[in-house]
């Protein structure tokens, strides 16, 4: 996909500003802590990656800032509203602005694939939108991620690396600010990862959407991002440009971005002793 292809979807704002802010966040579910301590910025524009061991809350982070999980204290903004303090009606309006590409693409197996791109776009606006206006806008987004005409396909006719673009169709469609993906390269073999990655980098330098990636994939992580998020212990370690994570001195990143258990030494040494 060249940014020719995406000319049809509006222009969104330029890089540059403060889009999302995390203050002071804290979160946690009964005795377990996720965060302690949450500060965090996001550039508009920007494309960010979130990264950490399982469990560290990366998806929640995404949660957060579409209010399906409040915080339990602190303050997270976007566009300059507290989503903190936003009644589920004003939530509303901040989720049409935000569009979620979920793990598993999360196709509905009952509809074609014209009418899973088509479902976002029916919910939000089925009274602004005529019916020849959708189908439009759903064979617009199915050439953007290089699946032109299959419309009349299932899902289930359809491999793990094609549902992920179906399902990014589907995110495009409703003309979103903001894309959070979540683990978007997760099962797939390295050329549909490629193809992932390069749309990822071609949305955002032809649309300019501010992107929330959540991965553990690096090769991913290092393709698409402006910068790079390490959380641990229930706040952010690290903020960085992709050059400077691979530079880093900070070894409990390094042993990250390599695949190092940083325990592996200390087990092989009880062991051995025992």
């Amino acid at each position: 996909m060249s940014s020719a292809d995406l000319h049809h979807l509006h222009t969104k704002t330029a890089v540059g500003g403060t889009l999302i802010r995390f203050s002071h966040v804290k979160k946690a579910f009964g005795p377990k802590v996720i965060y302690s301590d949450l500060d965090l910025e996001i550039k508009r524009g920007e494309t960010i990656t979130v990264m950490g061991a399982s469990g560290v809350g990366k998806s929640v982070l995404l949660k957060l800032l579409v209010g399906l999980l409040p915080a339990d204290e602190g303050t997270i903004t976007f566009d300059g509203a507290e989503v903190t303090k936003m009644n589920e009606h004003e939530l509303g309006e901040v989720r049409r602005r935000i569009a979620y590409l979920f793990q598993g693409a999360a196709l509905f197996d009952s509809l074609s694939v014209g009418e899973n791109v088509a479902y976002g776009l029916r919910e939000q606006f089925w009274n602004t939108m005529s019916d020849d206006e959708i189908k439009e806008r759903v064979a617009q987004s199915l050439t953007s991620v290089g699946l032109p005409g299959i419309e009349a396909m299932r899902p289930s006719d359809l491999s793990g690396g094609m549902k992920k673009r179906v399902g990014l169709a589907r995110t495009l469609a409703l003309h979103p600010e903001v894309l959070l993906y979540d683990e978007p390269t997760t099962g797939l073999d390295p050329i549909n990862t490629g193809r992932i990655n390069h749309l990822i980098v071609n949305i955002k330098k032809a649309l300019q959407i501010t992107s929330i990636v959540v991965t553990h994939d690096m090769g991913t992580a290092f393709a698409v991002s402006d910068r790079l998020v390490m959380l641990h212990k229930g706040r952010v370690m690290l903020v960085g440009t992709p050059d400077e994570f691979k530079h880093t001195r900070n070894t409990y990143v390094r042993d990250f971005i390599e695949g190092r258990a940083p325990e592996t030494e200390d087990l092989v040494s009880l062991l051995s002793s025992s």
